[in-house]
């Protein structure tokens, strides 16, 4: 369809030494241009994969079928340099932890400068003021430009990621769980940054989660994902307020409500087990 950016079908994950060792499994999801999706489920449940997928980051242990198709052009079928110049510059991904993400013996300077430089001809000048640019767009002082990541506060590091993430203006950025062990204030900046910053450079975001409540901030519409497949999509407000797959919502129903007046149920996997027949 023509207002979508990019189309997954039937998109399987699987280990190279045992094809039968599926991790993802026939995986379809469609984004939007211009919104924001959201892939929720529980740790293990296969939405980093898919993830990486896109990106064709994926351990040399594990391979692909189907197809994954960005404006148009599977990008399954291109060659290793193809796909270099379409990641980092048109699909860029914020990863989950960002101090593992980024070196430590590197300023946040340089790194953010290190994709613009593969994708864009700046000399030095243009590439410093550039740098410089991004660092006031996500929040940190200009002058930390040479600071060191572990320098820096977890939120400081989250608003590095998404610098080096942002630096070509991507068409499509991906969010791995981005506010993981952030405290709920800073949680909201890094939300509302994102959100600014998709319609600043008028982006088309897949967002990854666990946490219902950033779904509810966020998304335009959702996935829910259960041992490796999608079980049920939708926009935001019917998956919220009429989920239909029990496993969404046995989901919803770990969630708190706001007054503490709901009583929290862990999931009954035997009973969930039961209820998807």
């Amino acid at each position: 369809m023509k207002n979508n950016i990019l189309e997954i079908n039937k998109l399987n994950v699987f280990s190279n030494n045992n094809s039968r060792l599926i991790l993802v499994k026939n995986i379809s999801l469609s984004l939007q241009k211009g919104k924001t999706t959201c892939i929720v489920g529980e740790s293990g449940s296969g939405k980093s994969l898919t993830a990486l997928s896109v990106m064709q980051l994926l351990s040399s242990q594990l391979n692909m079928s189907g197809d994954i198709v960005f404006e148009g052009v599977n990008l399954l079928n291109l060659n290793k340099e193809e796909v270099r110049r379409i990641r980092g510059k048109d699909i860029a991904m914020i990863f989950q932890e960002p101090m593992t993400s980024l070196n430590p013996v590197l300023t946040i300077g340089y790194q953010i400068s290190e994709a613009i430089e593969v994708h864009e001809k700046l000399i030095k000048v243009e590439l410093n003021n550039r740098v410089k640019e991004l660092l006031k767009i996500v929040g940190i002082p200009i002058d930390r430009i040479n600071s060191y990541p572990d320098e820096l506060s977890g939120g400081q590091r989250q608003r590095v990621m998404i610098a080096m993430a942002i630096s070509c203006s991507p068409k499509l950025l991906i969010a791995d769980e981005p506010t993981t062990a952030l405290d709920v204030t800073v949680q909201a900046q890094i939300l509302n940054l994102l959100n600014s910053l998709k319609i600043k450079y008028q982006m088309t975001m897949l967002f990854i989660t666990h946490d219902f409540g950033v779904v509810n901030d966020i998304a335009d519409n959702v996935a829910v994902m259960y041992q490796g497949e999608i079980v049920e999509q939708g926009g935001v407000s019917s998956i919220l307020k009429e989920p239909k797959h029990p496993y969404t919502k046995a989901l919803l129903d770990c969630v708190p409500d706001s007054n503490g007046k709901k009583d929290l149920k862990p999931i009954d996997y035997f009973a969930l087990k039961k209820a998807m027949g």
